[in-house]
């Protein structure tokens, strides 16, 4: 199954979470999970915080841009179009809030989750859990605002 981020347009891959472009970056992929987003993503050591634990900045930057595509996914499912139709649903940050409910261990496999909490003309409002070993470690909210298609043209 092809991730959301697969189909993004080159103009609008460079982001350092989601984007391919970026060689640097996190290079998320999320995919559906009935009606669920799922990621999965191994923090580096250079993602640390103290001994142990991942850095409070990444937890905060993998729910935004998993919401961010699960944004536009939940777009394109509503238009009933396929992820690479045109023109493109792309998403920024309109608000982000995260709860960091437990220190989040650097060394295991992080699954993020998210579901649509609403639709709203060019927002979407997705809710983000991060989960190590089975244990949500962080909460998130993301008003995502669909971007115009010239932007960052």
């Amino acid at each position: 199954m092809d991730a959301f981020q697969d189909h993004y347009p080159d103009n609008a891959s460079h982001c350092y979470g989601c984007g391919s472009q970026n060689e640097h970056g996190h290079r998320i992929k999320t995919v559906w999970d009935g009606e669920e987003t799922v990621t999965r993503f191994r923090p580096e050591p250079f993602h640390t915080s103290v001994p142990g634990f991942a850095y409070g900045g990444l937890i905060a930057s993998l729910i935004d841009c998993h919401s961010t595509g699960t944004a536009a996914a939940a777009m394109y499912r509503q238009a009933g179009r396929n992820m690479d139709s045109l023109p493109p649903f792309r998403f920024v940050t309109g608000s982000l809030h995260v709860d960091f409910l437990k220190p989040t261990p650097i060394d295991t496999e992080l699954v993020i989750r998210g579901r649509v909490k609403e639709i709203k003309g060019r927002k979407v409002i997705v809710e983000t859990v991060v989960y190590a070993e089975n244990v949500a470690t962080a909460r998130g909210e993301v008003v995502a605002v669909q971007m115009p298609e010239h932007f960052g043209a």
